[in-house]
């Protein structure tokens, strides 16, 4: 069992509230199969330009280039910024059409819930696009859970495994680390947010590969996070 304290919880998505087999194997290939399309329907628009930025072009000759551009991105498993919004983009329509609903791991709806009404301030840290965050727990299999955040972090605020990203946060929070307990399945990660003063939690849920070295305290569910 872990106490904490604090004041706010951060959170991380991907092996920490959802299986990580739902993004790797549901999500991202929906947004690969439709990325051509999407890009052809919306040339021009911003985020074409983004991603010849994060490829480091002046730009695209043709909608085909684009998507070749995606794909690269999505191989690499890149954490840059037009590919996130192109894929937020992407996954509004199939969260809208029903074709995308979010898998959310069992003990997360009732933690939530208990938090707020104990009230704890909730908010996401992820590489995904804010706007995908926000419609990833406004469609889950168990309801709209977005209701329960109160803000939510992209790669726009830095990367993942960067203090200066969590110090930020935590400005932006207008607390001091100290009252922020993060919560991630990657180790790198809660090093980074220690560093930044932040207390630290390691998810050790199924499917996650193996967390190896490293010393923070571990729970397999959330209700092993008990709050004083």
């Amino acid at each position: 069992m872990i106490t904490f304290g604090g004041k706010l919880i951060l959170l991380d998505i991907e092996g920490t509230l959802s299986p990580l087999a739902f993004v790797h194997d549901v999500m991202f290939p929906y947004a690969r199969r439709r990325a051509g399309i999407y890009l052809a329907m919306h040339w021009g628009t911003a985020v074409i330009s983004q991603l010849a930025r994060d490829v480091g072009v002046a730009g695209f000759a043709s909608p085909a280039e684009a998507e070749d551009a995606v794909h690269r991105l999505m191989e690499a498993d890149a954490k840059v910024t037009g590919l996130k919004q192109l894929q937020g983009m992407i996954w509004e329509e199939g969260f809208r059409n029903g074709e995308l609903r979010s898998r959310i791991f069992d003990d997360v709806p009732l933690a939530l819930a208990g938090w707020c009404r104990q009230g704890r301030e909730i908010r996401i840290y992820s590489s995904g696009s804010v706007h995908a965050q926000k419609l990833f727990f406004a469609y889950t299999k168990r309801g709209d859970l977005s209701v329960h955040f109160s803000g939510y972090y992209d790669t726009t605020t830095g990367s993942k495994r960067e203090t200066a990203s969590y110090a930020a946060i935590a400005a932006d929070c207008g607390l001091t680390a100290e009252q922020i307990l993060f919560v991630s399945d990657v180790v790198e990660e809660l090093n980074a947010a220690r560093n930044a003063g932040m207390v630290t939690v390691l998810a050790l849920r199924p499917g996650n590969p193996p967390a190896l070295l490293h010393d923070h305290p571990a729970i397999t569910s959330f209700s092993e996070i008990s709050l004083a």
